[in-house]
């Protein structure tokens, strides 16, 4: 299953709609897309989208063990809303410990189970992220944790970029390559075509919704 550009586009534009007038389980400050769509190509495989999404500071211990009696998940109120959770229950994620799982329960509220969209959520700008991820994936050696870098941000606590938006639809968007993206943050040419070769065959393994979240 692959997108059109513009049906991309459009579904960026439904996926802020629903983070502007609905609630959500933890706070969304930042609405990026990278790869493919970025790069202008048309049609695309995935629909790549960063969240940038803040850390629930709350602690309503009530309904974390409501939540927990009735579903046999812990974390509602403290890691994800509750108000949010007692109206989206099926909407509600766990991970394989039981606790919830904000990034997960952002991809069950935002996105339909077949639709080809992968979504990254982390606390960090994406700016910040690709970094730290770069970072992390060298010193694991594990390129498939890295971030595309190649990102457009399309949306910042309540505000739309029309040029941005306009841009994707013309393909209007100056890309690197991916390799040539790593090299300009520090690898070599060899590392940075073996790091992009890993990434691409990641990526193309992946069907349906996939979601990754990290805190940094």
């Amino acid at each position: 299953m692959s997108l059109g550009r513009e049906s991309a586009v459009d579904r960026l534009e439904t996926l802020i709609e629903t983070i502007e007038h609905e609630p959500t389980p933890v706070p969304v400050r930042e609405v990026w897309v990278y790869g493919d769509l970025a790069l202008g190509l048309d049609p695309i495989d995935r629909l790549d989208v960063y969240l940038t999404k803040d850390i629930l500071l709350e602690n309503d211990a009530a309904s974390d063990e409501t939540f927990y009696e009735e579903h046999g998940v812990r974390g509602v109120g403290t890691a994800v809303d509750a108000d949010w959770a007692a109206s989206n229950p099926d909407a509600v994620r766990a991970n394989e410990h039981g606790h919830v799982a904000p990034e997960r329960c952002l991809a069950a509220h935002l996105l339909a189970g077949d639709e080809p969209i992968h979504l990254e959520v982390c606390n960090a700008s994406f700016e910040d992220n690709v970094t730290q991820r770069l970072r992390g994936a060298r010193l694991r050696d594990d390129y498939t944790q890295l971030l595309d870098p190649r990102g457009v941000c399309l949306w910042v606590d309540g505000t739309r970029s029309s040029e941005a938006f306009e841009k994707l639809r013309e393909s209007a968007f100056a890309m690197p390559t991916l390799s040539a993206s790593l090299e300009m943050l520090g690898m070599d040419e060899s590392e940075a075509t073996e790091a992009a070769r890993v990434v691409h065959a990641w990526r193309e393994d992946q069907e349906g919704v996939t979601v990754r979240g990290d805190v940094v």
